[in-house]
């Protein structure tokens, strides 16, 4: 580390953005020629014939009742992965390409929460057992021993919005490292989850994640698990509530909308401005809410771009399939990252569309932020 700015970032780890794909992006310069995301396709263009199959559900079902708060996902055989060809600043093309091409894959059947982890369930897991989240822990020197001194201070990656229209193409103009952001103060300090019990837990980094899902008795899903949960038995689907993004003109899940990412840029008119709480819109065909939009979830999959490539390579179906055996991405080979899917309430139309319900999102396992949150399996 060089210098205080490049420890900043660093300690960021480009997975505050995890939508920061790492692929160079046409903006448009001028005010005039920025585009707000209710100018922007709704649906965005797929390639040709679609490849996609038809998904073969799993009969056997378990006896017994479910555990509290999750549902039964059968399990089956399906088509992962995404054949759009462009998403976000109004259908620049080839971003997806880390979700592509369509393979088949199965995988056994498993229980999943409804909902994204809350607040509520956050805190009696730290109350359990003093658990102590990454955000809280004060870097330290040896970790980061070109850092100067006072820059070692506990904190995370908040979204701070900017005063005016910003090129697109620099995402730390909408990123600040703050001190005293964690889970309970997700914005900084002077932010609370009291009366927010019921939101998503946010502000956790992957292995604060999985230290949850151990102590519950559970885990986090594999990538494979994550979509065939948020396809919900449909097939190709754009989103897991259909291929509209508003059905009879109603959003379907909490992400952003108007000028990204300007003070007071989300016009709300899915009902929320900013980090919703759980359950407020219809769930998918399993029950599953908030599986486009809200916050990113983490999955158990380390991250590389041509996964998918090699997985249909073999021609067959590939069965529990776990993710890449290390994590590898070109745009930052010195970071390890995990993938992350559904979105969030920061996507837009003009930035990152990644609600959509194949396509991937990646963050470095070591980095929270206040719109990456999880569920679990079992």
């Amino acid at each position: 580390m060089k210098n205080k700015t490049y420890w900043i970032f660093a300690i960021l780890a480009l997975s505050i953005i995890s939508i920061a794909f790492g692929y160079t992006k046409i903006i448009p310069k001028e005010k005039n020629e920025i585009a707000a995301a209710k100018d922007c396709a709704e649906t965005p263009h797929a390639t040709g014939e679609s490849v996609f199959k038809p998904t073969i559900e799993n009969k056997n079902k378990p006896t017994g009742k479910a555990p509290k708060g999750m549902v039964w996902i059968p399990g089956g055989e399906f088509s992962m992965g995404s054949n759009v060809e462009d998403e976000s600043l109004c259908s620049i093309k080839g971003v997806t390409k880390d979700a592509a091409p369509i393979h088949r894959v199965y995988v056994d059947g498993y229980y999943m929460d409804q909902t994204e982890v809350t607040n509520e369930q956050f805190a009696a897991f730290v109350k359990a057992t003093g658990y102590v989240t990454l955000a809280e822990k004060k870097p330290t020197h040896e970790e980061y021993p070109d850092a100067p001194l006072e820059n070692l201070i506990a904190g995370s990656a908040v979204f701070t919005p900017t005063p005016a229209t910003v090129d697109l193409n620099n995402y730390m103009q909408w990123w600040s490292y703050v001190g005293g952001a964690d889970w309970r103060h997700p914005e900084g300090p002077m932010s609370s989850i009291i009366g927010r019990e019921k939101y998503p837990v946010v502000q956790v980094s992957y292995a604060d994640a999985a230290a949850y899902a151990k102590w519950a008795g559970k885990r986090l899903p594999t990538e494979a698990e994550w979509e065939f949960a948020a396809r919900g038995g449909k097939s190709g689907q754009l989103y897991a509530w259909g291929n509209t993004l508003k059905p009879k003109g109603k959003f379907q899940g909490n992400i952003y909308q108007g000028h990204f990412p300007i003070e007071k840029g989300d016009t709300g008119e899915d009902g929320y401005i900013g980090i919703a709480p759980t359950a407020q819109f219809e769930p998918n065909s399993y029950g599953l809410y908030d599986i486009g939009g809200n916050v990113w979830e983490w999955t158990n999959d380390w991250y590389t771009p041509d996964y998918y490539a090699t997985l249909s390579e073999s021609g067959q179906v590939t069965k529990n399939p776990k993710g890449a055996e290390k994590s590898y991405d070109p745009a930052d080979p010195g970071l390890l990252k995990k993938v992350q899917r559904g979105g969030s309430f920061l996507c837009t139309d003009q930035y990152c569309s990644r609600y959509m319900v194949g396509t991937r999102g990646k963050g470095d396992y070591q980095s929270p932020a206040n719109h990456i949150g999880f569920r679990c399996v079992q």
